[in-house]
Order: structure tokens, then C-alpha cells, then sequence
């Protein structure tokens, strides 16, 4: 049969000895109510709240100013109908566009602001930019015994070498300027640093002094890097306005304005790189059809940053004249090039590739790797200018603001930088106000500073090549050099063979931190610990605040006749 015992949904089968109903309501339970609590007292003796929000707001004067849907009378038609505000298709598409469609209302008596003159100064990625100031020179009066004369340089160029105690001439100098004079085509072979620019330079310039100008350039001069470009054409424009020739500087990351200003008015010699260059040609603002004399300079670092198609075509559009050709190696590329372009070339070479120059000390040092960072740090806290090497743009961040963090003022050089950032750190390198540079090597190529001491590889060159190019930023010009190595233990056997490539026999040499042999081999100083703060770093690589002229050739900078009062000397291109 069913079973009864199972849940039925009801519970009155359960307790039947007793019924369910004796139980009386439970009248403390809430019920929606209040009256029921404190029933000893009355709630109705408190009066009504008037002051309570009643949904209702006919005890105030009504508002006729309301926006009530319909047309105001006191105002004038809409210029378009009933359209609303907030309805702006009618203004023009171009927001950059300074002319106005329409008049504001009420603003009729109000004189517009001339937008081409901003009161305050502002700095941004594109007034970032390098410039360049042709500067001059004295020369010295009087009788002047220099060997430049015998060479059969221009008088006012050896009076102006002289000024600035320049007298004899280098070899890789009187090797070629009596071949460049005689309007041959040359290639020179010498070492980064061994005075190829006046090698170059005091023939041409010699030899465009005596002709006239064509009101277009008359000589090109190119190179692989903007900062050696920078460096030329400051090591020429003092020569170059001695006798009246027109210098100028074409070069990435500067304004368009004054090279195109440049080309315009007619000018004599063009020291520039390949990719600006090309720029102007192609936009037809350069005329490169009446250059007689062109020089590559560094023509194999050319050939590395992939420049020989663009050096090609600006050699085309020049045509036939004399070509003076310098490179420290002769690569497969550049020599292509000497085969194509230049004829009956007399080649000089002097101080060749292979590190054999005597006033240069090679110091090869083993270190520890958990000593590595403490010893680059005491090296570069030597006495002197002193360029330091890495691998990457990060490593050369890296390494700078470690030497910062142990008191060393030092910067970072890389290709990441904005081309006005790489001039001011170059610029506060050579004055002396950042002792120290850390550099990669495509960047290192533009540092030519005659004065600096010491070069340490804190990571080791790819090759050989690589660590002749670094060892060339000391030595220079004659002057002593000691170029350093850090070595790991690991690293032993790349580096014999590397030093061997070079041409390098020195003996490596084991030390650590604070050791007699690392101030021997380097002149390594201890580290004070105490760091230089970032905001005192800036200070000396930040921009220089210039301010924009009004149109009437006023310059701001507060009331009256204030701001800036003084002129700067020479001309700006």
C-alpha cells in the first residue's frame, strides 16, 4: 500500500498529540507600523515639519528668464535658422585655420592678439634643434715662420693658423695638400684624428679663393655624421671668412629655414650629410652643378650606416671636378667608389688603420665581474676628459647615471637623443662642465675633442675595426692618450684575439678597486659616494630659454626696453 510517512508538504501531521491553534499572535512582530513601539506615549504631539522638501516650489516668484521652449524676442535671429549652439557644423574643417568665419558677439571692440608672438618662452621637439654660428678668427701680423707656407697655402690661412698656434703642418697634411693643391684627386689613408679636416680644407679653400663666386655651391664637403659636420665646418669657417668664401653647414635635425636661405642668397661651400643634402636636392632648392672640389671625409663610416647610394647620387649631380677621397680603411664599398670617381688618384697614407701610433698606450685589465661597476666608476673619476664605451643606448644611460649616483659628472651620448640634446651634452663635454661621456660607438664617431686623455671600453668592441674607431677619440692631434679595456674573465680570449686584429701586443693586466696598478695604468681616483643630483645635471645640458621677436623686431622679456640686449657676433645660418 501508499506509505503516509512520507513529506506530504504540510506540516499539521506532525505533534497531532496536541493542537497548533493555542498559541495566541504575536503582536511584537514588525508590521509596517511604528504606533505599536513606545506605546506609553503619544506620537502625534509633535507637530507637522513645514520645512520638509513637499515636492513643490509655488512658495517662490517664478523665473520668466527659464529657457521655456520657445524663441526669446529680446534676442536677434539665429544666423542659421533655429539650429542650436551645440550645432557648430557652420565653422571651418581646418582647426589650425587662424582666419575666422564669423565675428563672436560682443567681442567686436576687442583688437586681436597677433598669434606670431608668444610672451613666454616654450620649448618643444622641434625648436629642439642644433644651430650653427660661422665664427672668425685673428690672425697674426708680422712676419709668420710657419711650414704651411711651403706647402703653398693661401697666405691669410697661414696667418690665421698661426693665430691659433697652429705652425706645422701634420703628416697626413704634407702628404696631401701639395697633391690637393695641384688640383689632383686624392685619397688619404690616416687614422681618426691625424688632422685630415685642414688635410682637406687648406686646398680647397686656397683654391676657391682664387676664383669668384657662381652665386651656387663651389665645393661640397660630406661626411657621415651631423656632430662631425658640426666640427668641420667650426675647424673652417674662421679660415673660410679670411678669405672671403661663404661656409655653411647642411646637416639633419636643424631648421629648414636657414639652409634653405642659404642656397638661396649663394653660397661657397657646403659642409653637410648625405641625407639632408638629398632632401634639398630632390625638393630643387640645391644646385650642385657648378661644384669643382668634393671631399668624403670618413668615406668608410659612410659605407657602414649605408650612405653609398646617397653618396653616389650627390656625386652624379655634381659632375666632373676634383674629388679628395679620406677613409681609414679601404673597404670593398669605398673602394668601388675610389674606381668609379676618382681618377689618377694619388693615394697618401700616414698613420694607418693598425694602432701603431707611439703616442698612444693600450691597457688591456681583467676584472671581476662583481667588480666591474666600482672600477669603471674609479676610472672615471680620473682628472681629465674621458670617454667611455658601451653597447647599447641603454647601457650608456645606465652607466651614466651609475657614475652620477658615485659622485662622477657624467653624461650619455646615444642616437636616441634629440639632435639638440647630443650638441649640448657635446658642447658642456667639450667646455669641461661634464667631464665624462658615455657613448655607443655610432654616436662616438662625431666626438672630436683634441684633449681627451683616456678612452675605457666598458663592454668590448664587436671587432677589431669597432675598437680602432673608439681608441681614435684619444691621441689626437699629437697629444698622448691611454685607451682601456675592461676585460671579464670570460671575455679573455675575444679580447686577445680583437687586440691582435688591431695590431695591439700589450700584456693584460689583473686588477681591482682601489688597487696601486689600476691608478698606475689609468690614473683612477675613489669615488666620493655623494651623488649628484638629476637637477643639477640638467642644469647643465638644458636648453638655452630664447624668446621669439615681435614683428616690429622687438624681443620680449618684461616691460620697458628689458629682455635680451646684446647681439650676437657673426652671422647665422
Amino acid at each position: 500500500g501508499p506509505r503516509d510517512d512520507r513529506f506530504q508538504g504540510r506540516r499539521d501531521d506532525r505533534y497531532s498529540d496536541r493542537p497548533r491553534d493555542d498559541r495566541g499572535p504575536r503582536d511584537d512582530r514588525y508590521q509596517g507600523r511604528r504606533d505599536d513601539r513606545y506605546a506609553d506615549r503619544p506620537r502625534d504631539d509633535r507637530g507637522p515639519r513645514s520645512d520638509r522638501y513637499q515636492d513643490r516650489r509655488d512658495d517662490r516668484a517664478p523665473r520668466d528668464d527659464r529657457f521655456q521652449d520657445r524663441r526669446r524676442d529680446d534676442r536677434g535671429d539665429r544666423r542659421d535658422g533655429d539650429r542650436r549652439r551645440h550645432d557648430e557644423s557652420y565653422r571651418p574643417s581646418n582647426r589650425f585655420d587662424t582666419r575666422r568665419s564669423h565675428e563672436p558677439y560682443g567681442r567686436e571692440d576687442r583688437k586681436r592678439r597677433d598669434n606670431d608672438f608668444q610672451g613666454h618662452n616654450s620649448f618643444d621637439d622641434e625648436s629642439d634643434q642644433m644651430s650653427w654660428t660661422a665664427s672668425t678668427a685673428d690672425a697674426v701680423e708680422g712676419e709668420v715662420a710657419s711650414g704651411f707656407f711651403e706647402l703653398g697655402v693661401a697666405e691669410p690661412l697661414v696667418r690665421v693658423l698661426a693665430g691659433q698656434g697652429i705652425t706645422q703642418p701634420f703628416p697626413i697634411q704634407a702628404a696631401t695638400i701639395g697633391d690637393a693643391l695641384a688640383g689632383r684627386d686624392v685619397l688619404g689613408r690616416g687614422r681618426t684624428g691625424s688632422g685630415k679636416t685642414l688635410a682637406f680644407g687648406l686646398p680647397l679653400l686656397t683654391r676657391l679663393a682664387e676664383g669668384s663666386p657662381v652665386g651656387a655651391p663651389r665645393a661640397m664637403i660630406l661626411t657621415p655624421t651631423r656632430e662631425l659636420a658640426l666640427q668641420i665646418a667650426d675647424n673652417l669657417s674662421p679660415l673660410a671668412a679670411a678669405v672671403g668664401i661663404d661656409l655653411t653647414l647642411i646637416a639633419g635635425g636643424m631648421s629648414y629655414g636657414p639652409q634653405l636661405r642659404a642656397f638661396e642668397r649663394g653660397v661657397d661651400v657646403v659642409v653637410a650629410t648625405p641625407g639632408r643634402l638629398i632632401d634639398l636636392l630632390e625638393q630643387g632648392a640645391a644646385d650642385l652643378s657648378q661644384v669643382e672640389i668634393t671631399v668624403l671625409d670618413e668615406a668608410d663610416h659612410m659605407a657602414d650606416l649605408g650612405f653609398m647610394n646617397d653618396v653616389r647620387t650627390l656625386l652624379d649631380a655634381c659632375g666632373d671636378g676634383q674629388r679628395l677621397l679620406f677613409s681609414a680603411t679601404l673597404d670593398d664599398a669605398v673602394d668601388k667608389l675610389v674606381k668609379k670617381y676618382l681618377h689618377d688618384a694619388v693615394t697618401r697614407e700616414v698613420d694607418s688603420e693598425k694602432a701603431s701610433v707611439t703616442t698612444m698606450v693600450h691597457r688591456p685589465l681583467i676584472v671581476k665581474p662583481h667588480h666591474k661597476n666600482q672600477v669603471t666608476a674609479e676610472i672615471a673619476n680620473r682628472e681629465g676628459r674621458t670617454v667611455l664605451f658601451a653597447r647599447t643606448q641603454m647601457g650608456t644611460d645606465r652607466i651614466a647615471t651609475q657614475l652620477r649616483e658615485q659622485g662622477v659628472m657624467a653624461g650619455a651620448l646615444h642616437g636616441g637623443l634629440t639632435q639638440g640634446a647630443r650638441a649640448r651634452i657635446l658642447t658642456a663635454f667639450r667646455e669641461g662642465a661634464v667631464p665624462v661621456l658615455v657613448a655607443t660607438d655610432v654616436a662616438a664617431r662625431g666626438i672630436h675633442v683634441d684633449d681627451v686623455t683616456l678612452v675605457l671600453q666598458v663592454d668590448p668592441p664587436h671587432d677589431s675595426k669597432d675598437y680602432l674607431h673608439r681608441a681614435g677619440r684619444t691621441a689626437r692631434a699629437g697629444h698622448e692618450g691611454v685607451v682601456a679595456t675592461i676585460v671579464l674573465p670570460h671575455q679573455r680570449k675575444l679580447a686577445r684575439r680583437l687586440l691582435g686584429q688591431a695590431g695591439v701586443g700589450a700584456e693584460p693586466i689583473h686588477v681591482e678597486p682601489g688597487t696601486p696598478e689600476l691608478r698606475e695604468a689609468t690614473g683612477a681616483r675613489p669615488t666620493s659616494g655623494v651623488a649628484i643630483a638629476e637637477a643639477d645635471y640638467q642644469k647643465l645640458i638644458a636648453p638655452k630659454q630664447q624668446q621669439r621677436r615681435r614683428p616690429d623686431g622687438q624681443r620680449g622679456g618684461g616691460r620697458g626696453r628689458g629682455g635680451y640686449r646684446q647681439q650676437r657676433q657673426g652671422r647665422r645660418y
